[in-house]
């Protein structure tokens, strides 16, 4: 798993790990505690993967910290609109996939797809988006176990009501 990565950082929750493209964040993904940590190789990622570092550390400690990072563009023009969508929930708030469906003219069903596909969770907080009848799913994850954890998890951090 590690070769899949430019870097692995620990997490309260487990791991993160880190694609770049050498300047800038391609992907973070969650990951379970037992993967071993993994420091980045390229000299150009050690300076981006450092930067989201200290931000992740600093949403560890205090939940109201801000991600201002180079993001690789990427997703279609529906993804970037939900994503977008995502980025506007308040720290400590849910909303529903419904709900964001309606405010940009879709479908619930697509909305949970593009949650699904957001290769920034965290930065972009789709763990603040959830079912209607409850928690819902997480990065594609429907059933109960470790992603859900992981969103259980960053949605006490931020304050918010679990449902």
């Amino acid at each position: 798993m590690p070769a899949t990565f430019d870097a692995i950082l620990p997490a309260p929750f487990g791991k993160v790990g880190v694609r770049t493209d050498g300047s800038r964040i391609r992907a973070i993904v969650y990951l379970p505690g037992h993967v071993e940590s993994l420091a980045p190789a390229d000299a150009q990622a050690r300076e981006v993967v450092a930067r989201l570092e200290a931000q992740l550390e600093a949403y560890y400690a205090n939940p109201d910290a801000h991600f201002d990072l180079p993001l690789a563009p990427v997703g279609s023009e529906f993804q970037q609109r939900v994503w977008q969508a995502i980025a506007t929930v308040p720290r400590g708030a849910t909303t529903t996939y419904g709900t964001i469906a309606g405010a940009i003219g879709a479908m619930p069903r697509a909305v949970g797809q593009a949650c699904g596909q957001n290769p920034f969770p965290i930065v972009i907080p789709c763990h603040r988006v959830v079912s209607a009848r409850g928690i819902g799913g997480f990065s594609h994850h429907a059933e109960d176990g470790f992603h859900l954890d992981v969103k259980r998890w960053l949605l006490r951090h931020e304050g918010a009501m679990l449902i």
